[in-house]
């Protein structure tokens, strides 16, 4: 199993491959389709997000609240097809991969290619054991979303497989 470290560079991404089986530490941002909707309106409206989205990893997720001595309660993948609108644009200005459930659309795929980005799939019912690899959490933005807001997440050793690579290679 390959062990990534975030934030990836050109020459990591460069060097997986679809099916590959990944451990990924470092820290990626959460972001479900309440919060992708307003990251759009945000650029639509010239503003600037509030937080860096070049070089980020976005994964698909609401995290739980926390139990008592955890950094996050159990956080699952949602179904990435819903962010397939989103996506383009999003690599488009520096996003280097995502991390979700299922197939995503050609689109998207043309879009990691260009951009030399990275699908990650998680493996869905498996949310308590993604919880178990946030080492810290932070709400950065819309926390009015709740669960749907987006949250810093430190991660260790988070399992996941490559599902697209960018030389358009895909387990699906």
């Amino acid at each position: 199993m390959k062990k990534l470290v975030l934030p990836l560079s050109s020459g990591d991404i460069m060097g997986l491959t679809a099916g590959e089986s990944v451990l990924i530490s470092g820290v990626i941002l959460t972001a479900r389709d309440c919060a992708h909707k307003r990251m759009t309106e945000y650029i639509k409206e010239g503003k600037e997000l509030p937080f860096e989205i070049k070089g980020s990893v976005i994964y698909y997720a609401g995290p739980c609240p926390a139990k008592p001595g955890m950094a996050s309660g159990s956080c699952g993948p949602t179904t990435s097809a819903r962010m397939d609108v989103f996506a383009p644009a999003l690599l488009d200005m520096g996003l280097c991969g995502m991390i979700g459930k299922g197939e995503m659309s050609d689109e998207v795929r043309e879009a990691i290619k260009r951009n030399t980005g990275v699908y990650f799939a998680a493996i869905g019912g498996a949310g308590a054991l993604y919880g178990n690899a946030i080492k810290s959490s932070e709400c950065i933005a819309f926390a009015d979303l709740l669960s749907e807001a987006v949250y810093r997440l430190e991660v260790e050793d988070f399992p996941a497989v490559v599902a697209y690579d960018c030389h358009g290679g895909s387990i699906y």
